[in-house]
């Protein structure tokens, strides 16, 4: 496939959401709400899970998986509350030493009025900061589109894994066809130059894994086979170690 066709793929109905692979995934789900400070964001999921009896914080950009749900979630394009919920859920991880588990699927950071007011920049910027010296181990993995800051916010962590057909860029097609060519018509060529395929991901250092879609039930065993035989070694790692190790891992860009 194209780079353009992985996107259209990415982006299709047909995918499972955020809150479909914590139901296949994890043995329990608690869900909890809110950022303490303006509102709960339907946009994430975020709450504690059981892989096992291992603990762990799980957060979740959901998109809905129907018309009515899609209008409810926005789209899967998160408000600033959502990241403020998402990193006040991170930092009760690290409280207890749980690792943090994140699915990432949005097109981008809502981008209305009301989120810009509320901080929107300033929102993902923190989770940037805090996640760069979060004290607990953060694996995030890729399920659909991964788009600019939206993504990012919850992307920088200790392993980084992406689905085979999902993508991972810092615009999205339109966005960059309408900013270098002034047409929105080259989104195909545009595709093919952000070099966003989960295989360019990999070849580029930025992914760790990258997650076959043979069939999705074969998908999710195997997120869960690995979470499994990744947790372990990073929740024995000493505080410092990870930081450093999550360090060189940005620095080798």
């Amino acid at each position: 496939m194209s780079a353009y066709d992985k996107v259209m793929t990415a982006r299709s109905k047909g995918r499972p959401t955020g809150a479909m692979y914590i139901d296949n995934i994890f043995d329990e789900f608690v869900e909890l709400h809110g950022d303490r400070r303006f509102a709960d964001d339907p946009a994430i999921i975020g709450g504690l899970g059981l892989l096992g009896r291992v603990p762990v914080t799980v957060i979740a950009i959901e998109k809905g998986a129907d018309t009515k749900e899609r209008l409810r979630r926005n789209f899967g394009s998160p408000n600033p509350e959502g990241y403020r919920k998402a990193l006040r859920l991170m930092k009760q991880a690290e409280k207890f030493r749980r690792p943090v588990v994140c699915f990432v699927d949005t097109s981008g950071a809502y981008c209305g009025l009301g989120a810009e007011e509320r901080g929107q920049a300033q929102a993902i910027a923190e989770n940037l900061l805090e996640l760069s010296s979060l004290r607990t181990p953060v694996i995030s993995i890729l399920i659909g589109e991964g788009g600019s800051g939206g993504a990012l916010a919850l992307g920088l962590a200790d392993q980084v894994w992406i689905l085979e057909n999902a993508v991972y860029s810092v615009i999205s097609p339109e966005g960059c066809a309408s900013i270098l060519w002034k047409d929105p018509k080259k989104v195909k060529e545009a595709a093919g130059c952000l070099r966003l395929t989960a295989q360019d991901m990999q070849e580029l250092g930025v992914v760790e894994r990258v997650i076959p879609e043979a069939g999705w039930d074969e998908a999710f065993r195997s997120i869960r086979e690995l979470l499994e035989d990744q947790l372990p070694g990073l929740i024995a790692m000493p505080a410092d170690e990870l930081l450093e190790a999550r360090y060189r891992r940005f620095r080798k860009y």
